[in-house]
């Protein structure tokens, strides 16, 4: 049987665009997974700094026995923050909200934790508290790197799958926008700091 050329063109072009449907369905696949790998390192990076907070906390506790609500605090917003899990597949504006709201709480309760030391000159001096203090330090700054490498890879998600025609395949594969982390509410106002 012999085909036509339209037929042979016909077959040709339904080829061309099945093997485009399936270039970028990969694409899109490999930017997701790219974005969700990313948001595991941020998890990873909290989880290095939920972690490192008994630790820090014995250390205090054996300097400042009477503050006992400020250790309270970090070991219920610890409890808390470790309690909420979001799977990176299914990553909702509201669950991460849920997220950072409960990463925002542990950060302040540590803050407090750490202003404490300011009170006892001999826990300044400690070795342990100085050591967990600089690992803490550097965990703070894996945190806040991690987050922004996932919205860097977020926003590289977004385009691909928002731009046209990969659009319409996201829609029909189901590739919904990500959101990315922001600034806590009141990040933008200065902290005040007075002795």
């Amino acid at each position: 049987m012999k085909l036509s050329k339209s037929t042979i063109g016909i077959i040709a072009a339904v080829v061309i665009i099945c093997m485009w449907a399936a270039s970028a369905y990969n694409s899109m696949v490999s930017e997701q997974e790219k974005a969700t790998t990313a948001f595991a390192n941020v998890q990873s990076a909290y989880q290095r700094r939920a972690d490192l907070i008994p630790n820090l906390v014995e250390v205090v506790k054996g300097y400042a026995s009477h503050e006992k609500e400020t250790f309270e605090s970090v070991v219920a917003a610890r409890a808390k923050a470790t309690q909420i899990t979001v799977d990176p597949s299914n990553l909702t504006a509201d669950k991460l909200k849920e997220f950072q709201k409960a990463q925002g709480e542990l950060g302040s309760a540590l803050g407090r934790l750490l202003a404490v030391q300011e009170n006892y000159p001999e826990l300044k001096a400690n070795e342990n508290f100085r050591d967990l203090q600089a690992q803490l330090e550097g965990t703070e700054n894996r945190i806040n790197e991690a987050r922004n490498k996932f919205n860097g890879v977020v926003q590289q998600y977004n385009i691909v799958i928002r731009k046209f025609p990969k659009n319409i395949l996201a829609g029909i594969f189901g590739f919904n926008t990500m959101d990315k982390f922001e600034a806590e509410a009141g990040a933008e106002k200065a902290p005040q700091v007075k002795f």
